[in-house]
Parts: structure tokens; sequence; C-alpha cells
């Protein structure tokens, strides 16, 4: 038995438990990948993140391996439009952190084991939720063969696809047609920690910096079609040459440590709260990752709902204005996110010749005036405080 029962063990699932465990909440976390974390994936810590990560302890950690973003620029055919600068900006991290997700769920996973000892268990995956008095059957399978438990609450932080019987329906799915390519190599591009959006007529790429002298290249490829089945996976040469037609930027395919082709969807689930099964992260809400808001948004939930559920687990469900509240405080930070990496796709997507200047007047307008603070503030999810 567990008050409360975490069903993913991803940086989202991670931090919801550790502000249970620091609540006094006894806290269990079953994470379906039985070994170490592994794959960069998300890798932008952003300031109201930061914010949260020194209430869990582990900000030092962060800090010390992520490299520290003070600022973004815009750039077009060799020319730089503009700059967003954070370090300026009246918050106490005044930064983005980048770090391999790898890197951040390893830390994450060291401070849950110090508050909460043996509460991760790894190669654990959930097979049904059953409804119970005061609480919510378990069951589940690991190497050894079946398990089950019983918890007062159950966090459902195991991602957008998320469903097993007895689980709310994931709901409707709104799929872009855009494509883009990601990899992480060698930075050779000579802009150190500063992070860089080339707005090609052809299709954006987007560049941050990350440890170890890499960096990550995120590209336009187009729109699918029905002849995507038929064309052959892209290579870390593809990439490179990518990159160099549109940015200039020297990459060796030899030193590709990640790389992925994907597309882009947008799903949220109809109920975050039901009953005594809580969704956050991509498990509630699933937005374009261009833009990089999914993982901190996420945390957002985990921070904003962790109060909620630790009420839960004391025998007395929260009143459905507390759960009004909660719902309601994060349904805008959905639609603003949301908005933002809608914005953020648009912006890259490929332009006719004629636009490409109007929408460059445009940037250095923002960039170089008044509401470069704004824009700051805005890249940077200020407004999730």
């Amino acid at each position: 038995m567990t008050e409360v029962l975490v069903i993913g063990g991803g940086p989202v699932g991670l931090v919801s438990a550790i502000l249970l465990a620091q609540a006094g909440v006894d806290v269990t976390v079953w994470e379906r990948r039985p070994g170490s974390p592994s794959g960069t994936r998300a890798i932008g810590i952003h300031p109201p993140s930061l914010d949260l990560f020194e209430h869990l302890g582990v900000l030092d950690e962060i800090r010390r391996d992520a490299v520290r973003i003070d600022q973004g620029e815009a750039w077009n055919a060799g020319r730089r439009l503009g700059a967003v600068v954070f370090r300026d900006r009246p918050v106490p991290h005044p930064y983005v952190a980048a770090l391999e997700q790898w890197r951040t769920e390893r830390i994450l996973r060291a401070r849950l084991e110090a508050v909460a000892p043996g509460s991760l268990r790894t190669g654990t995956s959930c097979t049904r939720l059953t409804p119970a008095e005061d609480g919510v059957l378990v069951s589940g399978s690991d190497a050894d063969g079946t398990v089950s438990t019983r918890a007062a609450v159950v966090v459902v932080a195991a991602g957008g696809r998320a469903t097993v019987d007895g689980m709310q329906a994931p709901g409707p799915l709104h799929r872009y047609r855009d494509r883009y390519l990601m990899g992480d190599v060698a930075d050779r591009s000579g802009a150190g920690s500063i992070a860089r959006v080339h707005l090609h007529h052809r299709g954006v790429v987007e560049s941050f910096p990350l440890p170890h002298g890499m960096r990550r290249y995120v590209v336009h490829t187009g729109y699918s079609d029905d002849q995507d089945a038929a064309r052959p996976e892209p290579t870390a040469s593809d990439l490179a040459a990518l990159v160099a037609d549109r940015t200039g930027d020297d990459v060796d395919p030899a030193t590709n440590t990640m790389l992925s082709a994907f597309g882009v969807l947008r799903r949220r689930r109809k109920r975050v709260v039901d009953g005594r099964v809580v969704y956050l992260g991509d498990a509630a809400h699933e937005i374009s990752p261009i833009g990089g808001q999914g993982m901190n948004l996420g945390w957002s939930d985990a921070r904003v709902f962790a109060p909620l559920i630790a009420r839960m687990t004391t025998g007395h469900l929260s009143t459905q204005r507390d759960v009004a509240a909660a719902v309601s405080r994060q349904q805008r930070a959905i639609r603003r996110a949301s908005w933002q990496a809608e914005l953020n796709m648009r912006l890259g997507r490929p332009l006719p010749g004629p636009l490409v200047g109007i929408r460059d007047l445009a940037l250095r307008t923002g960039l170089n005036g008044p509401a470069m603070p704004i824009l700051a503030d805005a890249y940077t999810m200020r407004w999730l405080r």
C-alpha cells in the first residue's frame, strides 16, 4: 500500500514524487524502463522551473552540469536580425539551463532516493486501474511477474499515449503536417552559449548549446504527405547538409550522437482530475515541442497539483472549488503554451520570397526595440509564475 502511486518516472513523475515526499506523503513510483535514463530529448530548463528546482534541492547540480543560455538570436541569410537577452530580467534565475534529459532525470532520481529511499521501482508497468473505496487498486507487472498495490491517489505522468484499463481515454488527436529533423553534433557554430534561430526561406533551423561542446539542431524539413512511408530514413549527413545550406555552420556527421525525425501533434485529456486519478504533463496535454515548453509545463502541473494531491491522501477529497481553481490555472498555462508553440511553428515555416522581407523587418523591430523584454519573458515562460 502507498498513499500516492506515480505511474511514470520521467521528469514530470520524478518532480511530482519529490514534491509529495518533501510534504511528508508516502509515495511510490512505477517506471516502465528497466535501466538508467538515456537520450537527450528535452533540454531547456526555464527560469520558473529553476525556481522549483531550488525548492527541490537540486539546483546546484543542475547548474553544475548545464550550459547557461543568457540570450537567443534570430538570423537570416548570414545576418543577425536581433536578440532576446535573458540575463537582465528581474527574476531569481534569468537564463535557460540547457541539459540533456537523461542528466536531469539522473539528478532527480538521486534526489528522490534521498527523500524517499526505495520509492522508485524501475522495470514496472501499470496494466489496470480499479476504483476502490477511498482509493485505487493498481495492477501491473515487473521482471518477476504480476504486482499490485492500493493507493489513495494515482498520478499518471507516463506521457500522452498512456492508457490502460481503467484510465481515461487520451483525448482527440490533432496532427500538424510539419516535419522536423533533430540531431546533436559537435559544436562548430562559433555561437558558444548563445541559442540561435535561423529563419531561412525554406524552413527554420534552431540551434541550442549543450554540455561538453555539443549543439542541437532542429530543422524544418517540409510537410508530410502520402509518400512519407516510401522515403528513406534521414541520416546525419542529411542533417549536416541542411544545416550548412541554411546557416553556413560546419557540421561533422561523424560526431552525431542523436538523430530523430518527427512530426507535431496536439492532444488534451478531457479531465485532469478524474476521481482519485490525476494526469500531469504530456499525459494531460501534449503540445508542439517547437519552443521547448512541454517539459516545463509538466513541471508546472506538478507544482500546482502537488498540494491538492497531498490533501487527497488525508482521506478528505479536495472540494470542487479547489480542483476547479487548480485546473483553471493550468488550463490558462496550457492555452498560452499551445498558442506560443503554434506561433513558433508558423514563424519557422517556409515562406515565399516577398514575405521573408516583411517577416524580417517585423523581427528587427521587435528584437531591437522596447518589445524585446516582453519577448524575452515569453521565451523563458516567465508567465508560469
